[in-house]
């Protein structure tokens, strides 16, 4: 009977350490998670967006990497770490050449943050 209770009481100590923890990581939020780029024409070049991340939480953030969807997108980022309640950028850069029609691409962003990773969208239409 002993052994089931020293066992429950580990359980929850384990539980409590893990939750607490979990509060004070660094945590990710961007202000938009896509950016339509409307009508662009093809013989102007490449386009670009910077998208605003926050660090919401108590822990510097540090984002790991930012990977396209195609080599028709580049993604360049801060490289600091981000302190609590400060803000960096993603900014994401499209090449139209020889591609009309629509498109919608998407960069995925890995930090140490809670959520792990973030999806952005950029979409529009090369003439």
């Amino acid at each position: 009977m002993k052994q089931i209770i020293f066992v429950c009481m580990a359980i929850l100590l384990a539980t409590g350490i893990a939750a607490a923890q979990d509060d004070a990581a660094a945590s990710l939020t961007v202000s938009e998670d896509s950016h339509d780029f409307g009508t662009i024409k093809e013989g102007e070049g490449k386009v670009s967006h910077a998208f605003v991340v926050k660090n919401e939480g108590t822990q510097p953030l540090v984002i790991t990497r930012v990977i396209a969807s195609c080599g028709c997108t580049s993604p360049s980022w801060t490289t600091e770490p981000i302190a609590p309640g400060k803000t960096g950028e993603v900014l994401v850069t499209y090449d139209p050449l020889g591609r009309p029609g629509p498109f919608a691409k998407t960069v995925s962003i890995y930090s140490n943050g809670k959520k792990g990773s973030q999806i952005l969208t950029i979409r529009g239409e090369v003439n």
